[in-house]
Formats: structure tokens, sequence, C-alpha cells
């Protein structure tokens, strides 16, 4: 594994958007830990907000991991006592609520995407953006079984019907992929008001052309001009090559 640390710098966005009353997304920038993270709640008034809440808070006390494989252990651990938090809260109130989450852990040259719900990572390597991650959602189901075409699922009247979150069952469903992190990659973590009303593009070409706060606020008042009918949130994580004075990434703790 690489132990040499690639510096990076990162930035944050949220706002409730043009229609909400609430900002139910919460988000997480660690770039000392090697944890971004973004959560979209849903519940209702007062209850999505408190099930993004949990997760950010207790992802927030990771601290710093002895190796790569030991930051997925913290996260897991501290998403598993989120789970159980809003678990005991949905019950308290009797009502199910929950939260998407998308992660991005970087440590000793390699990463992590988590992910639970329709919250996206994206990575925008050598001029090209992918999607990392894989919406948990009805219409992404009927997509891969090939039920309904691309252009259908734009316009499916299900199509923000979310098939796994964190809170609403005891045992959390989240996938994963990982990698080599290279010079130059960005991350992009996202909620769905983003992807709402932005494309992967428009992702693209607002990432590469500014710096990572500059590039959360250009897209953030992108779907604000363009009606923002949900809460957004943006985490952008940029990677340097070494040569410039960008934070660190966290290599491997010593002892």
């Amino acid at each position: 594994m690489n132990n040499v640390a690639l510096p990076f710098e990162s930035f944050g966005v949220s706002h409730r958007g043009c229609v909400r009353e609430l900002n139910e997304d919460s988000y997480l920038v660690e770039p000392e830990t090697g944890l971004w993270v973004v959560a979209d709640g849903m519940g209702g008034h007062d209850a999505g907000e408190v099930a993004s809440a949990s997760i950010v808070d207790h992802l927030a006390t990771i601290g710093i991991a002895s190796s790569a494989p030991d930051l997925r252990a913290r996260f897991e651990d501290r998403l598993s006592r989120a789970n159980a938090e809003i678990r005991r809260i949905s019950q308290s109130r009797g009502v199910t609520i929950g939260s998407t989450v998308a992660a991005l852990l970087a440590m000793d040259g390699r990463f992590a995407c988590l992910w639970a719900g329709d919250s996206r990572v994206y990575l925008i390597r050598n001029g090209s953006i992918s999607q990392i991650s894989r919406d948990h959602t009805e219409v992404q189901e009927l997509l891969d079984k090939g039920m309904i075409s691309a252009a259908e699922a734009l316009a499916w009247p299900r199509r923000n019907v979310i098939t796994h979150a964190v809170g609403v069952s005891d045992e959390i469903v989240i996938d994963f992929q990982q990698g080599e992190i290279m010079p130059g990659d960005i991350f992009v973590l996202s909620t769905d008001g983003l992807t709402a009303h932005v494309t992967d593009a428009e992702i693209e070409a607002a990432a590469v052309s500014a710096t990572p706060q500059a590039a959360c606020e250009n897209l953030l008042q992108m779907v604000l001009a363009r009606g923002g009918t949900d809460n957004v949130t943006i985490v952008l994580v940029k990677i340097g090559d070494g040569r410039n004075g960008a934070h660190p990434g966290p290599s491997r703790a010593e002892g």
C-alpha cells in the first residue's frame, strides 16, 4: 500500500433550496481523518434532520485511524451506532425516519466510497466523470432489470422512492467501491437535490474549473437558479499532485 499521502483540498455547502422550509441534509468534511460525508434525512417535519445529524455526529467521532482497514471499521461502527439511535428515536415517536448516506474514506493512497440510498459519489479522473455509487431506488432496480428505459426513468412517478437507508431497519445495507487514489482525482459527494437540476457534465465542468469552494458555490447557485426543489448538499475533494500547498492526506498513524 502506498504510504505517501497525496495532498488534497476540500469544501462543502448545504442549502434548504427554494421550496423546502427546513434543510434535512447534513454533511461532514474531516480532512484530518480522511472522511467526507453527505446525508439526506427523511421522515417529515423535524425528523429527517435528526436522522442525518445523528449520522454526521457519530461519524465525527472517528478520530485518527491506524490504517485504511481501521478507518473502514471505525466508519461502520459509528454508522451502526447512528442506526441504532435513529431506530430508538423512530420508536419513541411512532414514525419511521431515516437518512441516506454517501461517504468517501481516503487513507494511505486508497479510497473507499460507501453509501445507502440515492445520495451519490462521483469521481472525475483524466477528464471524465463517473458515478461510483449506484442509487438504491426503485427506479434504478427497474432500470437494472430492463423493465424501463433511461428516458422513462427520468419521469417515473416513483423515481424518488429509495430502497435502502440508515435508520429504517435493524440491519444497515450499505454498498461500497474502493480503489487507488490518483493525483488529480476529484471526488464529488451530493444529495439528490443537486442531481435533480444539474447534469453530470455540468458537475464535471464546475469541479475541474475552480477550487473546491468556488465549485461548490457555483453548483449551488446553479441549483437555486433552476428552482431548487429539494435540499441540496455538495462536498468536493480535490487530490493534488504533491507539488502544491494543499492539505496533506492522512497517512498511517505511528504506534
